[in-house]
């Protein structure tokens, strides 16, 4: 096996991409002298041909290349980062910069690589966007499975008659979770095959740094690419108000935040440098201003989700061989989920979901849980889970159902929240819009 290189790279380079007519985009880069190539095939989906032969294809076919190229930069973490042969304006510069430097601070953090000096080096670009041509009204929305994305779906139905789903997939092999819950759906699917270059695939085999990367930046751009190819003026994603909170940990310069790609920062920063590349198609979260709270509580009235939607990661892996069937029961995601659900459902409800296996019922995964609220010295995980301060609140509505009296993991974590003297938010506050939004004054609510 390959050692894990010692040193950064220095030269890390956007190559060039092409589109096809029938939805294949080839992105080229290099990391010094390693090549890499990643195709995506978004294609047609049912009897609807969309065409991506426009110029506003190409412009968000370009916007996808940029973004994408940030699995291969953490290949060697460049000291300086090639802009395109057509240049960048300087709002793209500065948006590309940020993407990686905040985008990548959890691999930052974890491999012990800072990236702060990051240089991005390109010819200048002015602005030219191109006029996609879309219905009025027509939603795409990014769907992964689980409780935000159906939550917004069934929202955005109520409010468009034009709604699809985009699902993105890094395997042959489709994703039960997605699939049994877009079928509960109803709506007509967009599709992507995402092809990785392999070498990144197996970069312990090639001394490669690996980590995280901002995975939901690169899949927003893909989504902006569908809706253009199929007419749709809007994509409506599932990032909630806690998406925007970072942890203490402080890396590149920056404070770590696990979810950056869903984060009112990358939301506006992506929503500008669309302006300048594409007309008449926006971006915007439905669920900005809202909390996990918010959300737990509309999707414990969509019933006919309890036993299809997933929200563990074991569900995803790549490999379809290593998938679980079920929630695992015990790592931060299902904790969280279960903990934001309580208030709202009975223990029997959430033991039908979880399969039996409900973390709360389940006192060995105390310091999980005490990690979602804000255990002294102990770090907020680096998961897609909301703010310390609602899951505090969680744990005492919960802790005051009549069907909570006997649990012993909830009378716990209520004294384990009434020991920390940390400030808990009111529910009625927890339920209702707060901070800023790109959502449409016509899709308020």
């Amino acid at each position: 096996m390959t050692e894990r290189r010692e040193s950064r790279g220095e030269v890390f380079s956007y190559d060039g991409f092409e589109l096809t007519a029938d939805g294949e985009l080839t992105c080229r880069y290099h990391a010094d002298d390693e090549a890499f190539v990643e195709r995506f095939e978004l294609g047609s989906a049912g009897d609807e041909a969309p065409d991506f032969t426009s110029p506003a294809a190409h412009a968000a076919a370009r916007l996808l290349f940029l973004l994408a190229g940030i699995s291969y930069y953490k290949t060697s973490a460049a000291r300086v980062v090639r802009g395109p042969a057509d240049g960048l304006t300087v709002r793209e510069q500065e948006f590309l910069r940020d993407f990686y430097v905040s985008g990548l601070a959890e691999f930052s953090h974890r491999t012990g690589v800072d990236i702060g000096d990051l240089r991005i080096e390109s010819a200048s670009r002015e602005p030219h966007p191109a006029q996609a041509s879309v219905r009025s009204g027509s939603a795409l929305v990014p769907f992964g499975g689980g409780i935000d994305s159906v939550v917004v779906v069934e929202q955005t139905k109520g409010e468009l008659s034009d709604v699809a789903l985009f699902v993105a997939n890094t395997s042959d092999v489709p994703f039960a979770p997605i699939e049994d819950t877009a079928r509960i759906t109803g709506l007509p699917v967009r599709r992507v095959r995402r092809h990785l270059d392999p070498k990144v695939l197996r970069s312990a085999e090639h001394g490669y740094l690996n980590g995280h990367v901002p995975v939901t930046g690169v899949l927003s751009a893909a989504a902006v690419l569908a809706a253009v190819a199929y007419g749709h003026d809007r994509v409506v994603m599932s990032n909630e108000h806690s998406a925007s909170e970072p942890t203490d940990l402080r890396a590149n310069g920056v404070r770590v935040n696990h979810q950056w790609s869903k984060s009112l920062e990358f939301e506006q920063g992506l929503r500008q440098v669309l302006a300048e590349s594409v007309g008449g198609v926006d971006f915007y979260s439905a669920l900005r201003p809202y909390s996990e709270l918010w959300v737990s509580r509309r999707l414990a009235a969509l019933t006919e989700y309890h036993l299809a939607f997933r929200s563990c990661n074991r569900a995803f892996f790549v490999d379809a061989g290593s998938r679980l069937a079920t929630w695992c029961g015990h790592c931060d995601k299902c904790c969280f989920i279960d903990l934001i659900l309580a208030p709202y459902l009975a223990p029997e409800q959430l033991a039908a979901i979880f399969r039996g296996n409900e973390p709360l019922a389940n006192l060995e995964l105390l310091d999980v849980f005490r990690s979602l609220l804000g255990q002294p010295g102990m770090a907020k995980p680096l998961e897609c889970v909301g703010d310390e301060g609602e899951c505090r609140a969680a744990v005492l509505l919960a802790a005051a159902r009549p069907d909570r009296a006997d649990d012993a993991v909830l009378a716990a974590l209520r004294d384990h929240v009434e020991r920390l003297g940390k400030p808990v938010p009111d529910e009625s506050a927890l339920l209702h819009a707060q901070g800023p939004h790109f959502i449409p004054a016509a899709a308020s609510r």
